[in-house]
């Protein structure tokens, strides 16, 4: 059973970006099947930092269209970027240790913050983004 789905409520109506947030949603959903299972290090540890890096991908995408469309509200965009990279890191960090009760922990924050961020913050862009033609 899948920890979040993506559904239409959470589009930012540029089809890019929508598909990198239904990828995210993905990578959570592998990442929580696999502590789930109990499967060992060998396979959460390289899906966390699959879901890293794609995360950090996805935050550059981002924010160069919101540079390119010179959204007023970028600096704290990133800032919400950064924090959420910053406090996932010390979770990766705690993972690698050995901390199990990360598991619990990464995954939930993980899952709200993504929902809370595409539907309050991600959302205060797209009718920024439509009206400036980038999308």
């Amino acid at each position: 059973m899948a920890l979040k789905v993506w559904n239409e409520s959470m589009s930012v109506g540029v089809a890019r970006i929508d598909g990198q947030h239904k990828g995210l949603f993905d990578m959570i959903n592998e990442l929580h099947a696999a502590m789930m299972e109990g499967k060992g290090r060998t396979v959460t540890g390289p899906l966390l930092k699959k879901l890293m890096k794609y995360t950090h991908e996805h935050f550059s995408v981002e924010e160069k269209m919101l540079e390119t469309a010179q959204f007023p509200g970028l600096a704290a965009h990133r800032k919400y970027h950064r924090d959420l990279t910053d406090h996932v890191d010390v979770l990766a960090a705690r993972y690698e240790r050995g901390e199990a009760s990360v598991n619990i922990e990464l995954l939930s924050f993980l899952s709200d913050w993504l929902t809370k961020h595409i539907q309050g913050v991600d959302k205060g862009y797209t009718q920024w983004v439509k009206e400036h033609g980038v999308h």
